[in-house]
């Protein structure tokens, strides 16, 4: 008997490792990707590549995604060579990528008119986590839906929170990505006061470290940020921003008003995005902190 086939469509830094899981857990795999290069080592290992989202599709019992925004996620679902175009009746249509409220819910609607089964199921979790499995997975999805999709979410995700129908998922991760904007921009602004009152930034660090507001994106950037080492670069600026971009629309719709934070996250981070969109988001550190004059 042949193993089943999964499709995976998006081989970034998350999608990449994620979509080794598949491999790892025994299933027939198909990839695609814009650009084939990443494909290379996934293929070597027997993925099959794929000409199209729709050619990755073919046979899939579930179809997971992993691309960048709301414009690529329906290209690869809906566009002319989308998923959507050959996944059958009852296949699962997994959508882990960071998009807003109203295009997953738009997607949902489209996909279940078809006859697949769709998952809200953004992550948590750096590459390292993606590549070994240990994501968390926020899913939006009825209850009877998740269970028969559990099996093609156990390579990726070591805890499942389900926060309820389709869309709370994503609410849920537009919430944590824009929370985790807000701590990465105030600790730039802050370790650049810092440096600008020239403290002594080894005890600034340990402060940061062993204090109440060392919350895990704290403990993360802030050595990368003072040693301006940004080698490990995980998520870039572009993504942060459109990501807490999402959350500040989802805010003004639920809120009725545009929130203060919210609009501070989103302005840091269109200054970060203008300047570095594909670098590491703790380099926005740079854009504030001036250098010192030489002595």
């Amino acid at each position: 008997m042949s193993a089943a086939r999964v499709a995976f469509i998006g081989l970034g830094r998350m999608g990449h490792g994620m979509a080794g899981r598949y491999l790892d857990a025994g299933y027939s795999v198909a990839v695609w990707n814009r650009s084939k290069a990443k494909a290379e080592d996934l293929i070597a290992r027997g993925a099959r590549w794929s000409t199209s989202p729709a050619d990755a599709a073919i046979d899939a019992v579930a179809v997971v995604t992993m691309v960048a925004d709301d414009d690529a996620s329906r290209a690869v679902w809906l566009g002319p060579d989308g998923a959507a175009a050959t996944m059958r009746v009852g296949t699962i249509a997994i959508e882990c990528s960071t998009v807003s409220r109203d295009h997953t819910l738009r997607l949902s609607r489209e996909l279940n008119a078809r006859g697949v089964t769709y998952l809200d199921c953004p992550v948590t979790g750096l590459p390292d986590a993606a590549a070994s499995g240990k994501l968390t997975l926020l899913i939006g999805a009825d209850a009877a839906d998740l269970d028969r999709a559990r099996p093609y979410l156990a390579p990726i995700g070591s805890t499942i929170r389900h926060f309820g129908p389709v869309g709370t998922g994503t609410v849920y991760k537009l919430i944590n990505n824009l929370l985790g904007a807000m701590q990465i921009a105030g600790l730039a602004e802050g370790l650049a006061i810092a440096e600008q009152a020239g403290l002594d930034m080894k005890l600034v660090l340990e402060a940061i470290q062993g204090g109440v507001a060392a919350s895990p994106q704290v403990l993360r950037h802030a050595p990368r940020m003072v040693a301006r080492n940004f080698a490990d670069a995980s998520f870039t600026a572009a993504l942060r921003h459109k990501d807490a971009a999402y959350a500040l629309q989802l805010a003004e719709e639920l809120l009725g008003e545009r929130p203060v934070m919210a609009q501070a996250a989103v302005d840091a981070y269109a200054r970060a995005k203008a300047a570095m969109p594909d670098e590491d988001e703790g380099r926005m550190i740079e854009l504030i902190s001036r250098p010192k004059d030489p002595p």
